[in-house]
């Protein structure tokens, strides 16, 4: 103390252990970023990426068994999307395809992966996709009830200005609360009311022609088609069929969350978290 000079000694930041796997799931899970696992651990931003790139996602090992699968896509953008089979009995996703179209071969061939695991397909669940219901043709298909009003809202609009079209919004609004025999009656009375009225056609020129209730014969046609398949759960309680993919749809937002967070990434990078993800 005599020499009147001070000083104080700067320790520096101890590394924290880590592992792989402890980093996978924070950068994955706990939706840290780079910049974030750097100022953790105290490691370089090149050190963390090799961790990262060199994690290897185990698939795990389902038994087989009967299942009712809900088959649904989801896109990341306009090239690049996602098609899963999920079962809702299992909980878990147990098959998915990397897309950049939706086509009836993805299910084709998503269902002979499943089945060559060693899966009963007992029915299926759609979003109306055209020519998907023709490959499950040999068990029961649900069409979703949500996605039919959709549909259906698409072409009424919330506020249709027809009376027609509000007659039709009205019935649809009870597609999910009537039996099936209720809801065909009702619809094809309805039919019966206004089919003349979507018969109107409006001349052009003398020559050419069109309907004069075009979204209207479009809703009416949609929902002809989908009639057969949108009760199918009714028809076979034993089987415990969802009326909806809202299981799907609400995995596939939370798998969209997670990935949110970490833009910019390579398409390798992005392709190993989602198969972390659908792994759980």
């Amino acid at each position: 103390m005599d020499c009147h000079k001070y000083f104080q000694r700067h320790k520096s930041k101890k590394t924290i252990p880590t592992s792989r796997d402890q980093i996978w799931h924070k950068y994955v899970w706990e939706r840290q970023t780079l910049s974030d696992l750097t100022c953790e651990y105290n490691r370089s931003n090149k050190w963390l990426r090799k961790q990262i790139f060199g994690i290897k996602v185990r698939r795990p090992k389902i038994n087989p068994c009967t299942v009712v699968v809900e088959a649904d896509k989801t896109f990341f953008n306009r090239r690049e999307g996602l098609c899963l089979f999920h079962a809702p009995a299992l909980k878990r996703t147990i098959a998915y395809a990397f897309i950049e179209t939706e086509t009836a071969s993805i299910y084709r061939r998503l269902r002979e992966t499943i089945q060559g695991f060693g899966f009963t397909l007992l029915a299926a669940v759609v979003d109306g996709r055209k020519g998907i219901k023709e490959v499950f043709d040999d068990v029961p298909v649900q069409m979703c009830q949500f996605h039919q009003l959709m549909i259906l809202r698409r072409y009424l609009t919330m506020n249709p200005r027809l009376e027609a079209g509000r007659e039709l919004r009205e019935i649809s609004r009870d597609l999910c609360k009537v039996e099936r025999l209720e809801f065909e009656q009702r619809f094809i009375k309805w039919n019966e009311k206004w089919d003349d009225f979507l018969k109107e056609k409006t001349v052009i020129e003398d020559v050419k022609w069109h309907y004069t209730h075009k979204r209207l014969r479009s809703a009416r046609r949609s929902l002809m088609t989908n009639l057969p398949y949108l009760f199918s759960y009714q028809d076979y309680p034993e089987l415990s069929i969802p009326n909806t993919i809202n299981y799907a749809e609400s995995f596939n937002a939370r798998l969209k969350e997670l990935l949110r967070v970490h833009r910019g990434f390579s398409r390798p990078l992005k392709r190993k978290i989602i198969s972390e993800i659908l792994a759980i």
